[in-house]
């Protein structure tokens, strides 16, 4: 075969390498586009710490994620991500959110120091706020995080119970009547703003640096139990949660998601593979001492946190399932992590002992310390009352 004419070869050869000055053309351009990634633009509320800033990370690494949104009242630690510095009740959140496709919200208080009535007010305008504002940036899905504990510990759940069981939890536990309302929200919303896909995504117990009346628990040298009770225990890595989270920003799934480990593990089972005993009372007298230890004060859980810890409230997750996801971490495994997470931390009642206290009152003393504080104080009202 000849060769190519001199021209032509200094043609073929200029398009192959351009020269400094070469300006692309419309259809290089194009195809600098189309090597771009092609999947949603993501906005992450509370992206600076915790579940967010471990979700905007994996999202950012992602090569099905076009570009992340952080969002939150300082800034993360995720360089690729765009941030935006502002409180979530803000409403121009709502200038921040456009172009994006997707929102995760996951500015939420559940802190067990927080005064109530201010995490209320902060989870429930904040969540309204959002939802509001994705709207009206033209946004079309917002996913929501909440828990499955807004399914209520009662005696009679079944094991596991279906992600379509109605939520019976009442608002007598730490953010549980938050949790609630943020789910209201949730189904409100897309019949007040058409088009707007919600998607709820409600972990089972958290595990992977949190802090809750529930991973607490696992600091007490004693286990309480109440006699009668039938406690069943479910956790969820957060790693297992961020994968969940983005398998519905990818669309992969849609709807109301339990999330967790499958299965769960009896309280003897808990027992034999913390190696930490239990200390057993009877319902009245467990139940209203917490009542009486929260309300002067003296621990920062309500009683109604106790029914996490008596009556099973175990998911199947079957909607992530039947989508292909599965949990990473076993029960086993993760409650292994949050018992090497929380040594050397001493709690009784939901509060934090110092070393120092924790090793004067010991394991059952301090109890009794507790309980003790509580009929004392509760004699000395009904001598002030006689008086």
């Amino acid at each position: 075969m000849s060769s190519p004419d001199p021209q032509v070869r200094a043609a073929r050869n200029e398009s192959t390498h351009p020269s400094p000055d070469h300006h692309p053309s419309t259809r290089e351009q194009r195809a600098d586009r189309a090597a771009a990634p092609r999947g949603p633009v993501v906005a992450v509320t509370g992206a600076a710490s915790g579940v967010g800033a471990q979700l905007t990370a994996r999202l950012a690494a992602s090569d099905e994620i076009k570009q992340v949104i952080g969002i939150d009242e300082r800034r993360g630690e995720c360089a690729e991500a765009l941030w935006h510095i502002l409180d979530v009740r803000d409403p121009a959140i709502a200038d921040k959110l456009r172009g994006a496709d997707v929102v995760v919200h996951l500015a939420l208080d559940l802190d067990l120091e927080t005064d109530a009535p201010a995490r209320t007010a902060y989870n429930v305008r904040g969540t309204q706020t959002v939802l509001t504002a994705a709207a009206a940036a033209g946004v079309h899905r917002v996913v929501l995080c909440t828990s499955t504990m807004v399914y209520g510990a009662l005696p009679d759940n079944e094991l596991p119970l279906s992600e379509d069981a109605e939520l019976r939890a009442t608002a007598e536990a730490t953010g549980v009547g938050d949790l609630l309302e943020v789910e209201r929200l949730a189904r409100r919303a897309p019949r007040a703003h058409p088009g707007l896909n919600v998607t709820v995504v409600r972990p089972a117990v958290l595990v992977g640096h949190t802090d809750t009346a529930l991973t607490r628990y696992f600091e007490s040298p004693r286990l309480l139990v109440v006699a009668g009770s039938r406690p069943a225990w479910q956790f969820c890595h957060v790693d297992d949660l961020c994968s969940a989270l983005e398998y519905a920003v990818l669309e992969k799934v849609e709807g109301e998601l339990a999330v967790g480990c499958d299965g769960w593990l009896e309280q003897e089972e808990v027992e034999e593979l913390s190696g930490i005993r239990r200390m057993e009372l009877p319902s009245a007298v467990a139940l209203g001492a917490a009542a009486r230890l929260h309300r002067i004060g003296l621990t920062p859980s309500p009683a109604g946190d106790l029914a996490y810890t008596m009556y099973p409230w175990v998911v199947s997750g079957s909607r992530l399932h039947d989508a292909g996801w599965r949990p990473a971490h076993t029960n086993e495994e993760v409650l292994a992590e949050l018992l090497e997470e929380v040594s050397g931390r001493h709690t009784v009642a939901g509060r934090r002992l110092g070393r120092k206290d924790a090793t004067a009152a010991g394991a059952a003393g301090a109890t009794v310390a507790l309980l003790g504080a509580a009929a004392v104080v509760r004699r000395a009202r009904k001598a002030r009352r006689r008086i």
